[in-house]
C-alpha cells in the first residue's frame, strides 16, 4: 500500500491546456467574487449542498441519531472530498481542483448554518416529520457544550473554507502555468 501511494504521489499530472486553465481560474475568480458579495448568505450552489446534506441525514441516520445528525455535514463534505481524491488518483488536475474548491465552498455553507445555532433564524429543512425538526448545529453544539461559541467556530470554518478555495485555485494556476503548454 505504501509503495502504491508514493508511485501514486509521484505520478505527473495530466496537463491542461491554458486556455482551459485560465477559463477555470476565470470561473473560480468570478465564483469568489459572487460568494464575497453574499456576505456569508445563501449561494446558488447551495441548493445541491442542500440535498447532499439531507440525504447524510438520512444516510447516517440508520447508523446512531447521533451520527444522523453530524450525517448531513459529514456527507456534504464526503462528496466532493472523495471526488477530489478520485481524480487526484486520475493525476486530471482541473476536475481535482474543481471538487477540491467545492469541497472548501461547502465551508461557507456550514459555517453560516453553525453561526445560526444560537439565534436558530434559518430556515430548517428536513426530510422528515416537519413536527420534529432540529437545528443540527443548536443540537451539536450544545452536546459538546460550546453554543456560545458558535459564531466564533463558523468564523474559523468560513476562514479556512475561504483560505482552501483561494488555495485550490493558486494550485491550479501554479500547476497549469508551469508545465509546457503541449495540451492545446
Amino acid at each position: 500500500m505504501r509503495e502504491w501511494l508514493q508511485s501514486l504521489w509521484e505520478e505527473p499530472w495530466k496537463p491542461v491546456a491554458r486556455w482551459a486553465a485560465a477559463a477555470w481560474l476565470s470561473f473560480f475568480a468570478l465564483f469568489l467574487i459572487y460568494a464575497f458579495a453574499q456576505h456569508g448568505g445563501y449561494l446558488f450552489i447551495d441548493s445541491a449542498n442542500l440535498v447532499v446534506h439531507e440525504g447524510g441525514h438520512l444516510l447516517f441516520g440508520w447508523f446512531d441519531p447521533t451520527l444522523g445528525i453530524w450525517g448531513g455535514t459529514i456527507l456534504q463534505w464526503l462528496v466532493p472530498l472523495l471526488l477530489a481524491g478520485y481524480f487526484f488518483t486520475q493525476r486530471q488536475p482541473a476536475a481535482f481542483a474543481f471538487c477540491l474548491f467545492f469541497f472548501f465552498e461547502n465551508w461557507l455553507y456550514t459555517a453560516t448554518y453553525m453561526a445560526d445555532a444560537r439565534a436558530m433564524a434559518l430556515p430548517l429543512v428536513t426530510v422528515g416529520d416537519p413536527d420534529y425538526v432540529e437545528h443540527d448545529w443548536n443540537t451539536i453544539f450544545s452536546s459538546l457544550g460550546v453554543l456560545r461559541y458558535d459564531t466564533a467556530i463558523a468564523a474559523v470554518v468560513r476562514f479556512f473554507g475561504w483560505c482552501g478555495m483561494l488555495g485550490t485555485s493558486a494550485w491550479l494556476g501554479w500547476r497549469s502555468f508551469r508545465q509546457p503548454d503541449k495540451a492545446e
